[in-house]
């Protein structure tokens, strides 16, 4: 009941109050150490929970945009009206469109949060975000049309993002360790929706009946967030913590990092001064990761539907999903990978994944690739890249920013990948009217 306790007490709080509820008496070490694991796998659930909608709808994206619903033949996706003249087999509107709807509503939440999100308490926030995840697979399930299943998916954008910038400035309380554990959550997600999306429609189930069958997704977010988690420690029981303040290398310049450091009270005690400063500190990490997501989100929703190949035994619809699938199997992999491998200098993430763009828009162009099984490959590295930038990424901010200024930075850096991924969105729609123009 300890994990019940703790996190029913946020149902009031603000980020402000949240270590004051502590008790002044430390807990016994084994209990510490049980502590720490309710955190770490709680903050791996609530990544898992907390983008699975979001990544359901991106690989859904294609059957979103080609179906046209019968009033009497509901069960299944059947094509819509494609461009045949055009060798891509292309749907009228591009896939970008419901990147944009999936993603738009995350960057305004994302823009606006550090000025003034801290100041709704953390249940609410929660809450909110696990209804509107439940919302969007019911609205998609039962719409009958594309502004409708579009409105869905602002639905789960809306849930994703408030709740990624929920939980990342939640982990300013909780040890460093939970970071690595709610990236991986985040990768797991995209693995498990990408697959279990595409599982169950190839076994023969209906996207509507694969969409209300996830519906446990949002409540396993909810019981996580107000019965799993523990109310914060002071200190990291892993010891880590010692190792990290060696190792840290201050944002801003002037800070000394041997100096004792303090939970956060509240981002809202910081003056305009100090966010101004912290945030061109965050510089060095903020551009590259807009840069990796702009690249990695023009391939998935710029090309992906672009990439097709008619020697296979897959048609476009299944293409798209399998080319969604290995992304996520790729960027799960790397956003696990924190405690294999750091690295500090994401500039190099970037300029691959820039590589990896112009690569395969050369192919889409000129169709020089002989078999699909090469762009699974290429698709696969991918997703390594995205997710590697992601986790390496929050984790230099929080390993090199002062404690007081933590949560404020890690709200800050989330504007990043969506800033990137909504530019691309932006971008990739006019290329789709260009690409399948051609002959």
């Amino acid at each position: 009941m300890g994990g019940s306790a703790g996190s029913l007490r946020r149902l009031s709080d603000s980020e402000g109050e949240l270590i004051s509820q502590e008790s002044e008496e430390p807990r016994p070490p084994q209990d510490r150490r049980g502590a720490h694991w309710k955190n770490v796998v709680g903050f791996w659930i609530l990544g898992l929970c907390n983008n699975f909608s979001y990544v359901v709808m991106l690989s859904a994206a294609h059957d979103i945009l080609s179906h046209q619903k019968e009033s009497g033949n509901q069960s299944h996706v059947g094509p819509g009206p494609h461009n045949k003249s055009s060798r891509f087999d292309c749907n009228p509107v591009s896939t970008a469109a419901v990147l944009l709807a999936d993603i738009l509503p995350t960057l305004v939440i994302k823009l606006l949060a550090p000025f003034g999100l801290h100041l709704l308490p953390y249940s609410p926030r929660v809450l909110c975000s696990g209804f509107c995840a439940a919302g969007s697979f019911i609205l998609i399930a039962f719409s009958r049309s594309v502004p409708v299943s579009l409105c869905g998916v602002v639905l789960a954008s809306i849930s994703s993002g408030l709740g990624e910038v929920t939980f990342l400035a939640l982990t300013a309380f909780y040890p460093r360790a939970v970071i690595s554990w709610w990236s991986s959550g985040t990768g797991g997600a995209g693995l498990l929706g990408a697959l279990s999306y595409l599982g169950l429609t190839q076994a023969g189930l209906s996207p509507q009946h694969t969409l209300l069958s996830m519906l446990g997704i949002p409540v396993l977010l909810l019981a996580s967030y107000f019965f799993l988690l523990t109310s914060p420690e002071p200190q990291d029981p892993g010891g880590e913590e010692e190792a990290e303040r060696a190792a840290r290398q201050p944002l801003i310049s002037g800070e000394d990092p041997e100096a004792p450091e303090r939970k956060p009270d509240s981002s809202s005690g910081l003056s305009l001064h100090e966010k101004w400063t912290v945030f061109k500190g965050l510089q060095y990490y903020i551009l590259p990761l807009i840069l990796v997501y702009f690249a990695e989100y023009f391939i998935n929703q710029g090309l992906f539907e672009l990439l097709f190949f008619r020697n296979t035994s897959l048609n476009h619809a299944q293409q798209y999903r399998w080319y969604q699938m290995l992304y996520q199997a790729g960027v799960f992999a790397s956003r696990s990978s924190l405690r294999c491998f750091h690295i500090r200098f994401t500039w190099t993430l970037a300029l691959l994944q820039c590589f990896n763009l112009v690569f395969l828009l050369l192919h889409v162009w000129l169709n020089f690739l002989p078999s699909i099984y090469l762009v699974f490959l290429i698709i696969l590295y991918e997703g390594l890249l995205g997710g590697a930038a992601y986790v390496n990424t929050f984790h230099n901010v929080a390993l090199e920013t002062s404690d007081e200024h933590r949560e404020f930075a890690m709200t800050t850096t989330c504007i990043s990948d969506t800033l990137g991924i909504s530019l691309s969105g932006l971008t990739a729609l006019p290329l789709h009217d260009l690409l399948c123009h051609l002959p």
